[in-house]
């Protein structure tokens, strides 16, 4: 699921973030029931976008969740899904720019595709979903020729550029493409009059995303000597930043100018996300549990007990609140004896005889070693451990996070949740 809005769990405050994960099952939900279950590899982060922007103008109504049925990157439970038109537009979107991003890993001959059987099977899925698209959106009323004129032209401004090209005329196919989806968001919810910012506002989005993109491509295109449109037009890192912060600060200003009926979750996303995204991409995101730069989480975090709120550690202790690590001592997970945890690292190995580290006066698990050991396979094929927001430890049945769901940021500020902007992109006293 790429995307360059990947909002952490602990930033978004509880109502938001299942407003966040309807529309995100929705948009898959939506690419499986219109076009089928292949389809649903086209879910994205940036597409759930248009369907949010849907949503905050017309205002979350019944009519437009439905009760889902248990998924595996759910935790096998059943939750309330976006439905109707801005999923279905999200959907259309997807597809078409998912097409023309086969396409273009097609003619630049990248990994696999450089094999003839498997870039002719690329290019048949590639038009399956040009039509399947051009279908939903037609329903819509959004003619997606617009998006696969916007990608055609792409191949002929990357073949013009050179040094000195502005970065404005490299990614205008992108943001054309981002600006009409936006705007026919405004059609979607009856307010026309939002069509002029929400397409200054797609325009600049789409503009940042491919600069991003460039920006954590550069290094492996100059290996492979691929295309790049910062190398192409010898663009500096300085240079690219501040195109970027500029249209981070655009797209603000031009969600000003939106009426919206609900602007809590588009406000989160992208006046609160997209600089934020900017961070990481450029290396300068902060972990505020660590009070420095981003770093890769702890494997071992999730045995101990969960983050406290930004700033209120203990003095001269870890910020989870842990015993520095010792790996030879009591605070090791994987330590036979003296109190370490074995298993899934939830205080004993489940074995027989308690043996593995369980110390005295620890209870045994509910699970045995074996059952548990089932239990773990399970939930790796389901992808429960990497892919769901929380999950039960296999042998202790005692609730975890899933490994991949915060990313690198974790700054857990919940901004919008503090602050007097109230969601409408107000300057205020956050960092916002």
């Amino acid at each position: 699921m790429f995307g360059i809005v990947r909002p952490c769990r602990h930033r978004l405050p509880e109502a938001l973030r299942a407003e966040w994960t309807a529309h995100l099952c929705g948009l898959c939900l939506a690419l499986r029931d219109g076009h089928g279950q292949l389809a649903r590899i086209v879910t994205n982060y940036d597409g759930l976008l248009v369907s949010v922007l849907t949503d905050a103008q017309a205002g979350t109504a019944a009519s437009r969740r439905r009760t889902a049925g248990p998924c595996p990157l759910r935790g096998m439970r059943t939750a309330s899904v976006a439905r109707g038109e801005g999923a279905r537009l999200a959907a259309s979107v997807s597809l078409v720019l998912a097409s023309a991003k086969i396409r273009d890993h097609i003619t630049d001959g990248d990994g696999a595709l450089r094999r003839r059987p498997l870039a002719a099977a690329a290019r048949r899925t590639a038009a399956g979903w040009d039509r399947a698209g051009a279908r939903t959106g037609g329903a819509l009323g959004f003619d997606t020729a617009l998006l696969v004129d916007a990608v055609e032209r792409q191949t002929d401004v990357e073949r013009a550029a050179g040094p000195g090209t502005p970065l404005a005329t490299v990614t205008e196919p992108t943001a054309t493409a981002t600006a009409a989806a936006f705007a026919h968001t405004a059609a979607l919810a009856g307010r026309p009059g939002n069509a002029a910012p929400l397409a200054e506002a797609g325009r600049l989005f789409g503009q940042l995303a491919h600069l991003l993109d460039a920006v954590e491509d550069r290094a492996a295109d100059a290996a492979e000597g691929a295309w790049n449109p910062l190398t192409a037009t010898d663009t500096t890192p300085a240079e690219a930043r501040k195109v970027c912060d500029e249209a981070a600060r655009g797209i603000r200003r031009a969600l000003r100018a939106v009426d919206f009926a609900d602007r809590g979750l588009a406000h989160a996303l992208l006046a609160h996300e997209v600089p934020r995204a900017v961070d990481r991409a450029f290396g300068s995101a902060a972990c505020a549990h660590s009070g420095g730069p981003a770093t890769v989480a702890d494997p071992h975090g999730d045995a101990g007990p969960p983050p406290q709120p930004y700033g209120q550690q203990q003095p001269g202790r870890p910020p989870y609140g842990q015993a520095p690590h010792n790996l030879n001592g009591p605070g090791n997970p994987f330590a036979g004896g003296h109190g370490g945890q074995g298993g899934d690292g939830d205080g004993g190995t489940g074995g027989p005889g308690g043996s593995g580290g369980r110390g005295p006066g620890r209870q045994r698990p509910p699970r045995g070693f074996w059952a548990g050991c089932a239990a773990f396979v399970g939930l790796c094929c389901t992808c429960q451990l990497c892919c769901a927001s929380e999950y039960e430890g296999p042998w202790s049945r005692k609730k975890r996070e899933g490994c991949l769901d915060c990313g690198d940021c974790c700054d857990c500020c919940d901004c919008c949740g503090n602050c007097n902007c109230d969601g409408c992109g107000c300057d205020c006293g956050c960092d916002c």
